[in-house]
């Protein structure tokens, strides 16, 4: 249910950062150690920023200060709070650690303690945001009247508030020190850098700081003694918005720390005030080392133009178009800018109805969140495939006839055909000489794929698997099929991929030669061998029985002993003729035997082949593929994710 006032469209858009949010958290779970580690810490710093502001109060809004060395932004805090909290003195840079001066201060500790903010000021109840009453325009005009503006500071070195000593009020968690203010007991600071301060001399109608011994001297002009300074009266602001000011240190100091400050609450703060003069608008400090990187964040950007009353209003024109150039140059064409001056109170009350806009609004965090969700999700875009990447049947074929050459396929696949016509040889050949082919190897054997006494899932061949060339090919192969998979995906998920199939190598080995040794070679003995070997025993028989008969009779008539008729068949004699085609039916059968063999040989191998590389396409599937899959669906996942938080953030 929504809040009281709260808008249903600042709640959809809650729900939309937090899906965009969602999303990011996703992509850089799935981007870890794959993408840079600069691009992932700045997105763990991102979401660990927006997690945490998220979970501070939603009703106060953070507003910074930035700008560089005499750019006058603390003078325009003094201006805009109606208060002498922000030091303003001769000698520049005077802010060396931020200030807050906070309007609602409840709830405010716990979101100043993570902005690591020590000074802080806390406003009374509806104290205005833009003080204007008839106190500090008598105090403004005995200012100007006494040629100067007094400097009072509190005895440990901040700024005292109106003249009077700050009252110390109660301690933040991190040691702060939170200052009591009456917004209508206000005073000038002291001689300001942009020279806002110092009144006019009796006679020469220059502005002159005084500070000890120091004197500064600016030209410009100055109110009359006596003419009524511009009046700015603005409303209080609202009970339920809390608003935080934050006077920051300059952005261009020599000084490291003030730098790191800078840079830390610039990511932290939900508005963007920079402040600028007519000689630095366009100072490569501000726009090359905050601006550019920040064209997501024009909802929660504004610039200040101060010192816009040195201007004529003819330079005033040309300075603010210069200055949208720029900035739309740099991606803020929207941005607004506000000429304004701390000194004399032009534009100042325009700047502070934006910033009270801001905090009325109370969605200027859920803006800033947005844009730096935003801005992480198109920084992450590079890294995102455009498409969805999968590996093709092409190449998961290619592959796995790689790894067939790789693991021995031809090799087993001639040593099967070769194989088959010895073992046909063996049995159906011409027994007088068959038993030469047993003298043969087996070619099985010598590659270890015919014992019968081990298991295959525990059987190693002899094949070269584990040879450094042929893993070399091995390592091609998976080289070959990782740019396959990754299918035009730019770095790291290229890379990714390509390493997810590079090292399954060392499993691939084993595997491969599980698989060739488990295959089924059908080293079985067909039926037709056997008709065949009966055949040939049958054929023998008769040739031997030919050569008994003759040898018989030969035996006889050496002996001179009576021989017995033998029988004939169209006048051949039977022994002869059994000789004869014993003979030729054996040397047939072999014929007929090995040219079957040859045959059945090859048709054997094709079988066994096309088993090894199925079992090599498992084995790639199982040990290669897997990964891989996994790999390019993450990568799949990581772009999906990046481009729904690149959506959903908008």
């Amino acid at each position: 249910m929504n809040r009281p006032g709260q808008d249903t469209t600042e709640t959809g858009a809650a729900a939309s950062l937090s899906e965009a949010l969602a999303h990011l958290q996703e992509a850089y779970e799935l981007g870890a150690d794959r993408l840079p580690d600069e691009e992932l810490e700045r997105l763990r710093r991102t979401l660990e920023r927006a997690g945490r502001r998220r979970a501070l109060s939603a009703d106060h809004t953070v507003v910074g200060i930035f700008g560089p060395t005499g750019s006058g932004k603390s003078s325009l805090v003094n201006a805009l709070s109606g208060t002498g909290a922000a030091r303003v003195a001769v000698r520049r840079p005077t802010t060396s650690e931020p200030l807050a001066l906070v309007w609602g201060s409840s709830g405010s500790d716990e979101l100043l303690d993570w902005l690591e903010v020590r000074q802080r000021v806390a406003l009374p109840e509806g104290a205005p945001l833009v003080a204007g009453g008839p106190a500090q325009e008598q105090h403004l005009l005995e200012a100007v009247s006494s040629g100067g503006a007094r400097a009072d500071a509190a005895p440990d070195g901040r700024a005292g508030l109106g003249g009077r000593e700050a009252h110390p009020g109660a301690e933040g968690r991190d040691g702060g020190v939170t200052q009591d203010v009456r917004a209508a007991d206000t005073g000038l600071e002291d001689a300001l850098d942009d020279g806002t301060a110092a009144g006019p001399g009796p006679a020469s109608g220059e502005r002159v700081a005084r500070r000890g011994f120091f004197r500064r001297r600016r030209r410009g002009p100055m109110p009359a003694v006596g003419q009524e300074p511009t009046r700015q009266v603005h409303p209080a602001m609202p009970d339920t918005a809390g608003l935080i000011l934050l006077d920051l240190p300059d952005f261009d100091s020599t000084a490291v720390a003030h730098r790191e400050t800078v840079e830390r609450l610039a990511g932290q703060v939900d508005v963007l005030l920079w402040v600028v003069d007519p000689q630095k608008y366009a100072d490569a400090a501000l726009h090359h080392g905050f601006l550019r990187g920040l064209a997501t964040h024009e909802a929660v950007t504004l610039v200040a133009l101060n010192q816009a009353d040195r201007l004529d209003p003819q330079d005033l024109e040309a300075v603010l178009s210069s200055l949208a150039g720029i900035l739309a140059d740099e991606g803020l064409p929207g941005v607004d800018v506000v000429p304004v001056s701390a000194r004399t109170g032009q534009g100042v009350g325009e700047l502070a109805g934006a910033v009270r806009a801001f905090a009325e609004s109370r969605a200027a965090a859920m803006r800033r969140v947005a844009a730096d969700a935003e801005r992480a999700a198109g920084d992450l875009l590079p890294f995102a495939a455009g498409h969805t990447a999968a590996p093709s049947a092409a190449a998961r074929a290619a592959l796995a006839d790689e790894l067939g050459r790789a693991a021995g396929v031809p090799v087993v696949v001639d040593a099967v055909r070769s194989a088959y016509r010895r073992d046909v040889h063996a049995t159906t050949g011409w027994p007088v000489t068959r038993w030469l082919a047993g003298l043969r190897p087996d070619p099985l054997r010598r590659l270890n794929l015919r014992r019968q006494d081990v298991v295959p899932e525990l059987r190693r061949s002899s094949l070269a698997v584990r040879d450094p060339a042929q893993q070399a090919q091995v390592g091609q192969a998976l080289r070959v099929f990782g740019d396959a998979a990754a299918g035009g995906l730019g770095d790291p998920w290229r890379t990714s991929v390509r390493d997810a199939a590079l090292d399954t190598s060392p499993e691939l080995t084993d595997a491969l030669d599980t698989a060739v040794t488990g295959t089924d070679l059908e080293t079985g003995r067909s039926r037709w061998w056997g008709v065949i070997g009966v055949l040939q025993w049958i054929a023998f028989a008769a040739l031997v029985t030919g050569l008994l008969w003759l040898g018989l009779l030969a035996g006889l008539a050496f002996l001179q002993l009576p021989a017995f008729e033998v029988p004939r068949v169209e006048g051949f004699p039977l022994p002869t003729l059994l000789i004869l085609g014993g003979l030729a039916v054996g040397v047939l059968l072999g014929v007929v035997a090995s040219l079957l063999a040859r045959w059945r040989a090859g048709r054997r191998a094709a079988r066994v082949r096309r088993k090894l590389l199925a079992a090599c396409s498992r084995v790639a599937d199982d040990v290669v593929l897997r990964p891989v899959l996994v790999e390019v669906e993450r990568c799949n996942a990581f772009g999906a994710a990046v481009r729904a938080a690149s959506q959903r953030g908008r």
